[in-house]
């Protein structure tokens, strides 16, 4: 034993170095080391998912959508349509709302284009004036600067066969998720029971209520967030007639799905609406929309959020910021909109597998 613990030379052993380190010493090095596995796994997992991000990102959008629709097929299925049929029903009631609305954006901005254009093009006259004006700028150094700008722009020349693959890879990924919307609609519950009889013992009684309240919070948070962000989108749009924006209605929309992607989306789309509303009418009539977003902004996060999401699927922002940023490095704009969802169930699966942990800790041993 005395061989063990001491080195061939009578020196210390890795035993005998190790306990004589300080207290302190010894927990920082097994929290690094915990630390060094757990970012390691990070990594991989990272590098797995961008490897797989369009299947990934197909399969979470469909899961999404599957819990926005599932009170539709619930209707369907309770006048008596089979399944297959009211599955179908479903998704094409979905196509048809896509096709609508962007056929009736298109009809009512197409002819906009041509007078933005040249609103734009006044616009950035006005700030051109504005900045030499009132910042130590002059005409020729800021001239300087836009150059520069379009010459960052114009080095990174797009790819053809790059933007091939990303059109490709980007039609394929809405045609698996049609696909998989349509049998998860179909078969989903079916599928899931059959998930819950390959587990056995306690554990599945843990596995049934983890789901069914994952599956509640996502159903939750996908249509109390697609309420709110047509709340937002119409109050903004509305602020935007009033005020004589051009391309409201488009402007309306990109509100609309920027309230898809938590904080960041809607400061991104109020943003586009003030540039615009600069660029087209002038300060005042920016300074107006900025104003009318951030009213739009506070009634949604100190009134409508608080009501609809209720406690159960709200995140810290400070949550909400990391999975937005994480969704977004790992699958880009797709990512951003799938993140937050995912965060918010993955929440409420390790809460009710603590609870009931907890709760059977509490129960007396037989």
């Amino acid at each position: 034993m005395a061989a063990e613990e001491s080195g061939p030379t009578g020196s210390p052993g890795p035993r005998q170095t190790w306990a004589a380190l300080p207290w302190l010493v010894r927990t920082a090095v097994l929290w690094s080391a915990c630390l060094v596995v757990i970012v390691a796994g990070l990594y991989l997992l990272g590098r797995i998912a961008v490897l797989l991000a369009p299947l990934a990102i197909a399969l979470a959008a469909t899961i999404f959508l599957t819990a926005l629709l599932d009170p539709v097929l619930l209707l369907l299925r309770r006048l008596r349509l089979p399944a297959a049929l009211a599955a179908l029903c479903t998704v094409l009631l979905l196509l048809g709302i896509l096709v609508g609305v962007g056929a009736l954006v298109w009809n009512l901005t197409a002819s906009q284009f041509d007078q933005l254009s040249q609103e734009l093009t006044q616009g950035v006259e006005r700030s051109r004036d504005f900045v030499t004006s009132t910042l130590p700028v002059s005409e020729a150094q800021l001239d300087r600067l836009v150059d520069q700008a379009r010459e960052g722009l114009s080095g990174s020349s797009p790819d053809p066969v790059a933007g091939a693959r990303t059109a490709t890879e980007v039609f394929g990924s809405a045609l698996l998720a049609l696909v998989l919307l349509f049998f998860l609609l179909k078969d989903g519950r079916s599928m899931w029971h059959w998930v819950l009889s390959r587990v056995s013992g306690p554990n599945q009684p843990v596995l049934a209520e983890a789901g069914r309240n994952g599956w509640q919070t996502l159903g939750a948070y996908s249509r109390g967030t697609m309420f709110i962000a047509a709340i937002d989108a119409l109050g903004i749009g509305l602020a935007l007639v009033v005020l004589r924006v051009p391309l409201a209605l488009p402007l309306a929309l990109i509100t609309f799905l920027g309230g898809f992607v938590p904080i960041i989306g809607a400061t991104v789309a109020g943003a586009v609406a003030v540039l615009v509303a600069l660029a087209a009418n002038g300060p005042t009539t920016a300074l107006l929309t900025l104003a009318a977003v951030i009213a739009v902004q506070q009634i949604e996060g100190n009134l409508l959020e608080p009501l609809v999401m209720k406690r159960q699927v709200r995140l810290h922002p400070a949550v909400i910021l990391v999975a937005v940023t994480a969704g977004t490095l790992i699958a880009g704009i797709a990512g951003a909109f799938v993140s937050v969802p995912i965060t918010a169930v993955l929440w409420r699966v390790i809460d009710t597998v603590q609870q009931r942990r907890s709760a059977s800790a509490l129960l007396p041993s037989e």
